[in-house]
């Protein structure tokens, strides 16, 4: 992977994160459509650059982090990142093995649009609007529907904000109670992706990930560059999506996901 091509990547990875288009399958066409060798380091990037796009969440919405007045705030987010840390490490193999299918993410697109188009009209009449009200049993049933992104192309944005929903949050609070569950959610991908998992390196060896970036100053380089770029891009996403899901819903997004889903599909079969 190139300089530029880790910017691009991450450019996509900023624009797409938090909007219910799954950053994770834009990313894996993206590499596709630029011919990058799928190894070990630019799995590892596709993992953790997300990270760098969450930290906009942090700084956008620091009175809400940096209160810690705020106990029960903590204890939600705590609660809902549970299921993906329990359910992450149960199915580990089975989520690498998924990211190296572009054809079953371009489907998981068009399944997904498919979906957002009556989303809005399946969950009327919201009765929560302000994160403030919402209970920590809501917060672990938010935490499982956001584990359905387990499966590149599903989106951990769509995925939270629909349960969020299903739980009588307005579409806005449950857009942000998204933005906030990623936090703990993606720290502890990117802390298990660095320190835990063994990436597989040949002749029986494995290594972790802070070790292929420490033996490597190009990919240590590309690896923060990378997540700089997130953030930056994410920083102007995150205003943008707010204001188009609570003024237009997710329809635009079905058809989205659709074109696209149909699009990368064609491209993987008869052009790529």
């Amino acid at each position: 992977m190139s300089f530029l091509e880790a910017i691009i990547i991450a450019i996509v990875e900023g624009l797409t994160e938090f909007l219910p288009v799954s950053s994770t399958a834009h990313m894996i066409f993206t590499e596709t459509l630029l011919k990058i060798k799928h190894d070990n380091f630019v799995e590892l990037f596709t993992y953790c650059i997300q990270f760098g796009a969450i930290l906009a969440v942090v700084v956008l919405y620091w009175k809400k982090f940096f209160d810690f007045s705020r106990i029960n705030f903590y204890l939600k987010l705590a609660c809902g990142v549970l299921p993906a840390l329990v359910l992450g490490k149960l199915l580990d193999d089975y989520i690498s093995a998924a990211f190296e299918n572009v054809t079953t993410i371009a489907i998981v697109l068009v399944l997904g649009g498919i979906f957002l188009l009556f989303v809005d009209k399946m969950f009327k009449n919201p009765k929560i609007r302000d994160e403030k009200q919402v209970s920590i049993k809501q917060a672990v049933i938010i935490g499982f529907w956001q584990c359905l992104a387990m499966m590149p192309g599903v989106s951990r944005s769509a995925a939270s904000i629909i349960g969020g929903m299903q739980q009588k949050l307005s579409r806005e609070t449950a857009a942000e109670f998204s933005f906030f569950l990623a936090v703990p959610t993606m720290l502890a991908v990117t802390v298990y992706a660095l320190t835990f998992k063994k990436w597989d390196v040949g002749n029986d060896a494995a290594i972790r990930g802070y070790e292929m970036l420490a033996n490597n100053s190009d990919q240590l380089w590309l690896f923060f560059w990378g997540n700089v770029v997130a953030f930056v891009v994410a920083m102007l996403a995150i205003k943008f999506f707010v204001g188009m899901i609570k003024k237009y819903g997710f329809k635009m997004w079905g058809w989205y996901r659709i074109i696209v889903g149909i699009a990368i599909f064609i491209c993987i079969k008869w052009i790529l």
